[in-house]
């Protein structure tokens, strides 16, 4: 079965966020990777003001959970509002459940970004449900099947096993 985790958008002020959300629940980050820092042709299309903001970045907390986040680029087109600032994301067990759960989810919804293979080596997707939420669909063969409550090494998700992984 899937494993469901909120990730949060923000306007420019993720680090910020997650650092009191670090502070608050006594955790350290489990991956933390800047626009500066993706592979080609990402960060080149990346703003100079905006490639130290945060890609992504992921937030263990308690059992299994996981808060993850990034930061919206105005420079990209992107913006969010509070309200429409987080998605769900769907780790799926298998290429199969990953495929089945977007086929589903985006009927009568939206397709954002289709369900392909990402620079990270993982297939993923996004997608508007017919309800208006947002949904992240990934199966990560290197993590599928494990326990959602592993515990992270921060070096299992650096800036250079993202980039190391296709």
């Amino acid at each position: 079965m899937a494993t469901l985790n909120p990730y949060l958008n923000f306007n420019g002020n993720t680090e910020e966020a997650f650092n009191f959300y670090r502070s608050v629940f006594g955790t350290e980050f489990a991956a933390l990777q800047r626009f500066r820092d993706t592979p080609e042709p990402i960060c080149s299309q990346v703003s100079p003001a905006d490639a130290g903001k945060i890609m992504h970045v992921a937030l263990p907390i308690g059992k299994g959970n996981v808060l993850m986040g990034t930061d919206a680029l105005e420079s990209m087109g992107q913006s969010v509002r509070t309200g429409d600032n987080f998605s769900l994301s769907l780790s799926a067990d298998s290429h199969e459940e990953a495929e089945r759960l977007f086929q589903a989810l985006s009927d009568g919804g939206r397709v954002v970004m289709p369900l392909d293979k990402a620079f990270w080596g993982a297939l993923f997707g996004l997608l508007t449900d017919r309800f208006g939420v947002q949904w992240m669909v990934v199966y990560d063969e290197q993590y599928a099947g494990e326990e959602s409550g592993k515990e992270w090494k921060k070096e299992e998700l650096s800036s250079d096993s993202f980039r190391n992984r296709n």
